[in-house]
């Protein structure tokens, strides 16, 4: 093959990879009080920082597994860390005996499941996967 072949399929697989990454955005279940949380408040939740919404009510984390490609780009988005960088943050939380990551779920899907049986919880889901039982705090 050709090196104009090459570049072809090349160029083809990085917009296949790029629409496989679908955008991502931070939800509560539609029964969540929360209507609103700025980038900083979403991302101190996640990485322990705060454990409560600005409410007061206990805020409940929810990661999807490590390696996904919805995780990656929340975390890429929303604070500016890799997965190596994420991992290496939990790994001192957790030395240090200051807390623990939060728990994961397969999916976009199990995600919903989750926010619906527990109203306090916050996660990141496709915006792909957004209805009626979410509702999107935050959007990059």
């Amino acid at each position: 093959m050709n090196r104009a072949g090459f570049i072809i399929i090349g160029l083809t697989l990085c917009l296949v990879a790029a629409e496989a990454v679908a955008d991502v955005v931070a939800v509560v279940s539609a029964k969540n009080p929360v209507t609103t949380l700025s980038k900083s408040q979403v991302v101190d939740i996640f990485l322990g920082k705060t454990s409560r919404f600005p409410y007061g009510s206990q805020a409940v984390p929810i990661d999807q597994v490590e390696g996904s490609a919805a995780r990656d780009e929340f975390y890429l988005k929303f604070s500016d860390k890799s997965p190596a960088q994420l991992k290496a943050h939990w790994s001192k939380i957790i030395f240090t005996g200051r807390g623990q990551p939060p728990r994961d779920v397969s999916n976009s899907f199990e995600v919903k499941k989750f926010l619906n049986e527990n109203p306090n919880a916050i996660g990141y889901i496709e915006q792909s996967a957004v209805d009626g039982s979410v509702k999107v705090l935050l959007s990059q």
